[in-house]
């Protein structure tokens, strides 16, 4: 039965880029004059805006939902005996729920989500913590393209880059750790039923 759980857990993953972008894309269309190339996504949620309501209860579920996918690939670390380090560094992520309840542009917003960017550290950890596991197909080629999308990312705090196309930039951030989060719920799920075939 713990396995069972365990399962849904990790499907969490696949679920939370699912809502955010989902979130994202129907306040656009309901905003109307919304430009994902140009505008950030917390305009989304600026405080009185008429979908400020739906991302606050989008991204807030993306960030509770973030533990219990934790849990998922937690367990499934300490059953195929892996490093836990990598997947708890994804409870940064759970940090996203803080911008969306203090909108921007209020003080709060800015600061509450800053510590999410430290998941850019999971992919690059569990290359060193992982190397050479063999549980894990194709873990140096997600975890290498997950780090270098979510890298460009941090090109918003500069020009150089792609110029005025902020929401863009900003975008790699979120698409890297999607394609994170898929990746790790898909494998540990894997992961998951193999080990439950072996006991």
């Amino acid at each position: 039965m713990k396995t069972l759980k365990t399962k849904y857990l990790l499907y969490a993953g696949i679920a939370i880029p699912i809502i955010f972008w989902s979130t994202t894309i129907i306040c656009s269309v309901i905003m109307g004059d919304y430009n994902h190339l140009t505008r950030m996504v917390s305009e989304l949620g600026e405080l009185g805006t008429t979908t400020q309501s739906l991302f606050t209860v989008g991204l807030t579920l993306c960030g509770i939902l973030t533990i219990p996918f934790a849990i998922g690939l937690y367990r499934t670390c300490k059953i195929a005996g892996l490093n836990t380090i990598p997947v708890l560094i994804l409870l940064f992520y759970a940090t996203i729920a803080g911008p969306a309840i203090f909108p921007y542009p209020l003080q709060l917003h800015g600061i509450l989500g800053l510590p999410s960017i430290l998941i850019i550290i999971s992919p690059v950890l569990s290359i060193i913590l992982w190397k050479g596991n063999g549980q894990l197909s194709n873990l140096k080629l997600m975890s290498t393209v997950s780090f270098l999308i979510m890298i460009l990312g941090f090109s918003v705090y500069t020009n150089d880059f792609l110029g005025e196309y902020i929401g863009l930039k900003q975008r790699f951030f979120h698409l890297g750790w999607s394609v994170w989060f898929i990746y790790l719920s898909h494998s540990f799920i894997k992961l998951n039923n193999a080990k439950e075939v072996k006991s």
